[in-house]
């Protein structure tokens, strides 16, 4: 199984590389816009990270970052001889960019040869690595990037955004990311993260479909406008879908900001969990977001596994070990409280045979229903646990829902409606992520 487990994972490597990597259709991109792009994403299996590819630079560069959810904007490593390019620009101090960014930090002082991390009269910014909440200060710039306008069955001709705003970030800042990650790419609702500013350059709607893959396949992000389609024949349209209020939390939760900055992460309505279509019982007041910015229910594809506040921890794992008595339970294996006996337990199409966990969003009607393949996790010895993190006593946010459980679902953020389309598990539908097809 091990053996099957790595050739998988080289394979879905490789159809990555195929289709970025390798050379695109000879076609130069039509000077159409496109009604969507995307990014290619894999799971890296070492960090449990989620890795997209573009090209950036002139000439054009491969380049991978981790996918963020939060963030600011895009940032990569421009320390001394990691930038190399002829297309580049700065971000003036007193230029309208500048100023939407809001930062407030203007560079003034470098006295080196002028590079991308070292040029005076330049917007700063504040890159920060979210894995590991390390920010540094670092340019403002601008500089080409070029991404895929068809997924499969074949890359189509790449679109190019000439003048893509960015961060410059700082080697040390790439600690903790990925092997061969130059950065992190922000899907975030900020105004220079990737969705606004590719819906601004393309012309197509703001928003943006996510598809996480395992760390055995791949997944995608698309942005602007094109049919959800599947292999074998599965179209997900709006009537598909079931959709929830994106929230906005008015207090920032970046690691720098200013006063009066709302956060840019996406918060969900959670009123309510479920085990097994049973209310657990809860302090709910954990689930709505104070005047402070405390508690709610965000999105992120940063934490690998979902956390909980540590009563709301308590509660679900103490309703889910209620709700599988019968199955035999072992020792707990870091950094999970509740595990089983994985030989014991049955098999589904949509994972392994456990209770559901539901998050009761606006009403009784919608849910998100996790199935046993986004709520367990196999870990070592043959055990397989509930995939919750014990998150504190008193964290940020009381619920964030973490990559493991969004992977092989839909997720449509539509920033212009403001809400957040999801499918539940594509599992039910006899695909995954890997099959998205765009061309």
């Amino acid at each position: 199984m091990a053996r099957s487990s790595h050739l998988a994972a080289s394979t879905a490597t490789a159809l990555l590389l195929l289709l970025f990597l390798l050379p695109y259709s000879c076609r130069a991109a039509s000077s159409k816009n496109p009604s969507a792009v995307v990014l290619p994403v894999r799971k890296d299996a070492a960090t449990a990270q989620y890795v997209a590819s573009f090209r950036q630079r002139t000439p054009q560069t491969p380049v991978t970052a981790v996918l963020d959810l939060g963030g600011a904007t895009l940032w990569v490593d421009c320390d001394a001889g990691s930038y190399a390019s002829t297309s580049y620009a700065r971000v003036p101090c007193a230029s309208k960019p500048c100023r939407l960014a809001r930062t407030g930090a203007c560079a003034t002082s470098c006295v080196g040869a002028p590079s991308p991390g070292c040029l005076n009269d330049t917007c700063g910014g504040f890159p920060e690595n979210t894995v590991t909440r390390v920010a540094t200060g670092g340019n403002l710039i601008t500089d080409t990037l070029s991404v895929p306008t068809t997924f499969r069955p074949m890359p189509g001709p790449l679109a190019t955004a000439p003048a893509f705003l960015f961060a410059c970030g700082a080697t040390f800042l790439t600690e903790g990311l990925a092997a061969g990650a130059a950065g992190m790419a922000s899907l975030s609702r900020a105004r220079f993260a990737l969705p606004t500013q590719l819906a601004a350059t393309f012309r197509f709607s703001r928003k943006f479909a996510l598809c996480l893959p395992s760390v055995t396949s791949a997944g995608v992000v698309v942005f602007g406008d094109a049919p959800y389609a599947f292999q074998p024949g599965v179209v997900l349209s709006g009537s598909s879908l079931l959709y929830t209020p994106l929230l906005v939390n008015n207090v920032s939760t970046a690691g720098v900001s200013g006063e009066g900055d709302k956060s840019n992460e996406y918060f969900i309505g959670v009123k309510a969990i479920k085990v097994n279509g049973r209310v657990v019982p809860l302090n709910a007041t954990l689930l709505a977001i104070d005047k402070q910015g405390v508690g709610g229910t965000k999105l992120s594809t940063v934490a690998p596994y979902t956390v909980l506040e540590t009563s709301i921890h308590k509660a679900v794992t103490d309703a889910f070990a209620a709700e599988t008595a019968m199955i035999p339970r072992v020792p707990a294996v870091a950094p999970f409280k509740l595990c089983y006996d994985g030989s014991k337990v049955g098999s589904t199409r949509v994972g392994p045979a456990v209770p559901t966990v539901e998050l009761v969003l606006q009403n009784e009607a919608t849910s998100w229903v996790v199935f046993g393949a986004n709520s367990m996790v196999a870990a070592k010895g043959g055990a397989l646990c509930l995939g919750v993190v014990d998150g504190g006593a008193a964290p940020r946010t009381s619920v964030v829902v973490g990559g493991h459980m969004l992977e092989d679902n839909l997720l449509e953020f539509d920033l212009q409606r403001s809400r957040l389309g999801f499918s539940s598990s594509l599992l039910f539908r006899q695909t995954t992520c890997n099959n998205f097809r765009l061309g």
